[in-house]
């Protein structure tokens, strides 16, 4: 059970991995070859974060183990992480996100009737969230921008 686990995550992960790199081409101008490495380093730390939340007896979410192999791994004090950071420096942040939530569109417009059964409170908390998260980013921002005396 568990290698058919691996193998659809790997494939997964592949995939977000290709569109995140053609994303990382056309919104950042890295040429996906020297996004190659750390893709595949980000991509491996997934897919370990993931066994070990299936292997391991605690019930901890694999987005932790993720991060935890994540932070791990790039910590000055481990061999090879100057190579993993550097590696990791040419892919934006946007570009890995863009897949992951168009994949989160698609499984939530699938499955319109969980969404239902949210009620219409989980959306009116989402929009609050939405909001407050756009003003507090403005406001951050204002204020950063006016201490560096840009605006």
């Amino acid at each position: 059970m568990l290698l058919k686990n691996v193998q659809e995550w790997t494939l997964l992960l592949l995939i977000f991995g290709l569109i995140a790199a053609i994303g990382n081409w056309i919104g950042y101008s890295v040429f996906p070859l020297a996004a190659l490495p750390g893709m595949a380093v980000l991509i491996v730390i997934c897919l370990a974060g993931l066994i070990l939340q299936h292997v391991l007896p605690v019930n901890i979410p694999s987005v932790a183990y993720i991060g935890i192999i994540g932070i791990l791994v790039s910590m000055p004090v481990m061999p090879g992480s100057e190579y993993i950071v550097k590696w990791t420096e040419n892919i934006n942040i946007l570009a890995l996100a863009t897949p992951i939530l168009a994949y989160a569109g698609i499984a939530i417009g699938r499955s319109w009737t969980d969404f239902v059964k949210l009620g219409w409170r989980s959306i009116v908390v989402a929009m609050f969230v939405m909001v407050g998260t756009f003003l507090g980013s403005a406001l951050i921002a204002e204020v950063v921008l006016r201490m560096q005396k840009i605006i």
